[in-house]
This record gives structure tokens, C-alpha cells and sequence, in this order.
């Protein structure tokens, strides 16, 4: 049985991956289903959070250590495939956040040891994001970066990717496990996946050198798949469109990433 993947689940709660367990010391994520004037609060307790606004559009009133603030209907996505990027709240350590639903909508939280920096509660709009286009041939895919080290933060990294029908992602096969920059980060991770059609699939590999670790995992609509060490490539079917948002933290913040070296030939001959 995998220890890596968590299944979605029906209902308000679509999928938790609690922070500092399932062997992640870094990453906390979980999803859910907001309806139409349903209300969620969220408290970051001693952790940072980003509020990712997936799909649909809701207010979000803030309280604590970031300062009191209010952003009434933000998100404009009716789905993740849409060709935009999402609205984003960063909420440090100490604050709590009251999200209620203009329409239903989708919503993810990103959540990771807070640090020495102090920084105020903020609205990340799409303008400020990043969006890009990463690899070629059948290895490519679209990036937008949520909140990159280029952003203020203390330990969290969050991205989000599209991977089109019959293509890899995540790949040649990379990892960010070793404290060892800027050779490399010492990152943990956690994958959210989507599939459009809903009824697809995706293909999901956590592997290590020493193979201590190998899962390969068929992967639905809405799984978490967790990234505690080890390269992790993705690829998807012909006739499905891949979506995942990417966590990432660890002890510095900072994203180098090395190579499965058996796989880095292909990149002399993209």
C-alpha cells in the first residue's frame, strides 16, 4: 500500500496533509469545497499560509500579527484549465483568515513553519505572477509562479503547472533533497493533482537513488501525492490534461534542483 498518495474525498474537505505528518516536516496542504455563502476560518497558528483561490470567487477577511484587511469578491477562474492566473493570500504566523464563498468555489492552503521574517497579510493578484513556458516537444508544459523566492516568504514556494494530453512534467526526473546549494535544496513537496476530463488519470513516480524509495502511483482527480525526498516525475495519458500546484519548503528557501543523471542526456538533444 502507498504511504505517499492521499485520496480525495467528498465533501467540504476535499484533502488534508496535516504539517509535520506522513513524514513532511515542512509542507502542510489541504483543499477544499467552498459553496455559495459558506464561510471557512483559517488560523495559521505559528505556520504561513498561502491561500491559493483555485476556481469560483469569494471574499477574505483577515485578522492578527499580518494587520486586519478585506478583499471582497477575488478569484475569476471557473476552472484551473482556464488560461489565467489564480488570486493568492499570504497570511504569516499569529492570523487567522475568514474566506466566504461568492460562488462556489476551490480552494487550497499552503502552510509551512513560519520564520524570522515578519511580514504583513497580503493579496497576491494574478498580474504579479509570473507565467511561463518550461521544456519542449512532449515534455512541454505551462508554469505560473504563485509565490516564487523572488516574493517575500519564509519558507514556502508555491507553483502551478499544466501538462498537456500524452506529455511528462516534473521531468527529466529531478530532486531537491540535499542541504547541498546551490547544488541543490533540501525541499519537501506535495503535488495536487486535476485531470479534465475529471474521469482521467495521471502517472506519479517517488523514487531515490539507493531505490529505498520507489512508489509509482496512478493518480485521479483531486489526490495529493506527498514528496518527502527523491526525484518525482509525472506523465500523462494521451486524451487528458494535467493540472498540479506545487508546494514546496524546507530549511532555506531556496528552489536547486539535481537531475537523475541516468535521464539528463535527453536535455543535450531538446
Amino acid at each position: 500500500m502507498t504511504t505517499l498518495k492521499v485520496p480525495a474525498q467528498p465533501g467540504h474537505l476535499i484533502t488534508d496533509v496535516p504539517l509535520g505528518a506522513g513524514g513532511l516536516s515542512y509542507v502542510g496542504f489541504s483543499a477544499y469545497r467552498l459553496a455559495e455563502n459558506e464561510t471557512l476560518t483559517l488560523d495559521s497558528a505559528d505556520n504561513e499560509i498561502c491561500i491559493v483561490i483555485l476556481s469560483g470567487t469569494i471574499s477574505v477577511t483577515t485578522h492578527g500579527e499580518g494587520g486586519d484587511a478585506q478583499w471582497d469578491a477575488i478569484g475569476d477562474r471557473k476552472s484551473v484549465f482556464e488560461e489565467k492566473s489564480p488570486y493568492a493570500v499570504y497570511l504569516p504566523a499569529q492570523s487567522t483568515a475568514t474566506l466566504t464563498g461568492n460562488s462556489t468555489a476551490e480552494i487550497a492552503v499552503a502552510r509551512a513553519p513560519s520564520g524570522s521574517l515578519t511580514l504583513p497579510t497580503r493579496l497576491i493578484e494574478p498580474g504579479r505572477m509570473k507565467r511561463s513556458v518550461r521544456g519542449s516537444g512532449t515534455n512541454t508544459r505551462y508554469v505560473c509562479d504563485i509565490l516564487p523566492e523572488t516574493e517575500p516568504a519564509n519558507s514556502l514556494l508555491v507553483v502551478e503547472v499544466i501538462t498537456p494530453p500524452g506529455n511528462s512534467s516534473s521531468y527529466p526526473p529531478h530532486k531537491h533533497d540535499a542541504n547541498a546549494i546551490p547544488q541543490e535544496s533540501q525541499l519537501e513537496e506535495t503535488y495536487y493533482h486535476r485531470l479534465h476530463p475529471s474521469q482521467g488519470f495521471a502517472f506519479q513516480r517517488v523514487y531515490t537513488d539507493e531505490r529505498d524509495l520507489d512508489e509509482t502511483l496512478c493518480v485521479e482527480d483531486h489526490d495529493v501525492v506527498k514528496v518527502p525526498r527523491g526525484y518525482h516525475p509525472v506523465v500523462v495519458p494521451h486524451g487528458y490534461t494535467s493540472y498540479y500546484l506545487n508546494v514546496m519548503a524546507g530549511p532555506v528557501r531556496a528552489w536547486h534542483f539535481h537531475n537523475d543523471p541516468q535521464h539528463e542526456w535527453m536535455l543535450q538533444n531538446s
